[in-house]
């Protein structure tokens, strides 16, 4: 298991670029398996999760090629359906939670798929009910293969048919691959209650270079008009910058009370995650598509309107994305004032704080889903710990915390960090930060 050694306490300087974003890519690489033809799609992040579905997909028989630092082709000519449906694949999806969004497309193309449980973040329960009932509304029938651990999901011989469909839940991975299979569905597909995040965007934008006409992009009401089994087209595609970790480094530079600019971050698909860490008491300059957020002698925590406590909570895009509550919470603690973090979604993902307690940060942990962070203003800055990554955003959470914190801390089972950073170590200390990888 590799390990983080951080010294903490050091002022950081520079620019710093966020990698393509994670959870577009997932989606976009599997819609390639759409078409025999070939599809180049660039700002790919160079991180364990995209890793590991791109090789899922080799093994699939998918021709792959890595021609420079974030490019890949993929040619999905010839699939090897007897792989796709062994137990060694269901094994490699069981590890990678990427891999349930091969299911869409598989089911489109090839008439039958296998729905594996999914691995990924051990962040509490994370149903898949929505992209099985989006399925079957399309007209796919479903049976549990015991043998093979998994379900298997058969098309009718005439294909899919488009349908009208409300989504229990706004959910993003359940919307892609709904949207993926109703590529190839006879008729037209609506979707209410999808999910509108710039992923689902970007991949409608996609599609649609491919040849699949798609109404309502950026709502939560699509259209979708199926090619009834026709194969989708080639296409070129870029990769947004990662919304994540442009939050996650406003929140550096707040923790670390350091100047920073962060290039490129494609301004207006960021939605609330600027005013949100505006509120925490951050100032932030927009700088064409940069931002730059300057030294402060304090963070000053903003009251409610009435003077209440400051309710942060996540919620469907355009609210404030989940992913973010791990570092507003940890970056709160070092800001002056409270605020109550509601993580709605995860009922696991605030487990992570007792780690920050430790280092003496003051939070009260409610239940599963709220804590309160009573932040210190920096007249206490948090002491070294020894630490393990639970999942990805937790994981960077605590690098923020140990960077923050006087002396020397350590953080365990980082390739959780990996999957979710590119290079994080490398590119934090380039900036001045002092993190060493232990292997």
């Amino acid at each position: 298991m590799s390990t983080f050694i951080i010294e903490g306490g050091r002022k950081l300087h520079g620019e710093i670029r966020p990698q393509g974003a994670k959870n577009e890519a997932l989606e976009v690489i599997s819609a390639v398996l759409l078409t025999r033809e070939q599809v180049t799609i660039s700002n790919v992040p160079e991180i364990l999760d995209v890793h590991n579905l791109i090789e899922l997909m080799r093994g699939m028989g998918v021709h792959v090629t890595h021609p420079d630092e974030g490019v890949y082709t993929f040619k999905a000519a010839d699939i090897n359906l007897e792989y796709a449906c062994s137990a060694e694949f269901v094994a490699r999806c069981n590890k990678l939670r990427g891999s349930v969004l091969l299911v869409g497309p598989m089911l489109a193309r090839f008439g039958s798929a296998l729905f594996a449980k999914p691995g990924g973040d051990k962040i509490g329960r994370r149903k898949v009910d929505t992209h099985i009932t989006g399925f079957l509304n399309l007209g796919a029938n479903m049976h549990l293969d015991h043998g093979r651990h998994a379900y298997v999901l058969t098309a009718p011989d005439s294909g899919l048919q488009g349908t009208y469909m409300l989504l229990d839940e706004a959910s993003v991975t359940g919307t892609a691959n709904i949207i993926m299979a109703a590529t190839m569905a006879r008729g037209v597909t609506t979707i209410y209650n999808a999910a509108c995040e710039p992923y689902i965007q970007q991949l409608c934008r996609m599609l649609s270079a491919m040849g699949v006409v798609i109404e309502g992009q950026g709502s939560n009401l699509l259209r979708i008009h199926g090619r009834g089994g026709e194969l989708l087209d080639g296409c070129s595609h870029r990769i947004l910058p990662d919304m994540i970790e442009v939050g996650s480094f406003i929140g550096m530079a707040a923790i670390t009370r350091s100047s920073i600019t962060i290039k490129d971050t494609a301004y207006d698909e960021l939605g609330v995650i600027p005013d949100a860490f505006k509120r925490l008491g951050i100032r932030l300059e927009r700088r064409g598509d940069d931002i730059y957020i300057p030294e402060q002698e304090r963070y000053e925590i903003e009251s409610n309107l009435d003077g209440s406590i400051l309710h942060i909570a996540d919620a469907p895009w355009p609210g404030l994305t989940p992913d973010l509550l791990s570092v507003m919470l940890v970056t709160a603690t070092q800001c002056r004032g409270s605020v109550l973090i509601h993580q709605k979604m995860f009922e696991s993902r605030l487990f992570f704080v007792d780690n920050l307690i430790d280092m003496g940060a003051q939070i009260m942990l409610c239940d599963p889903h709220r804590a309160v962070v009573i932040g210190l203003d920096n007249r206490f800055p948090l002491r070294a710990n020894n630490m393990l990554s639970p999942d990805i955003r937790a994981g960077i959470a605590m690098l923020l915390a140990a960077m923050s914190a006087k002396g020397t801390s350590r953080i365990g089972n980082i390739n959780q960090i990996d999957r979710g950073y590119q290079n994080i170590d490398g590119r934090l200390n380039a900036l001045g930060a002092s993190i060493k990888r232990e292997d």
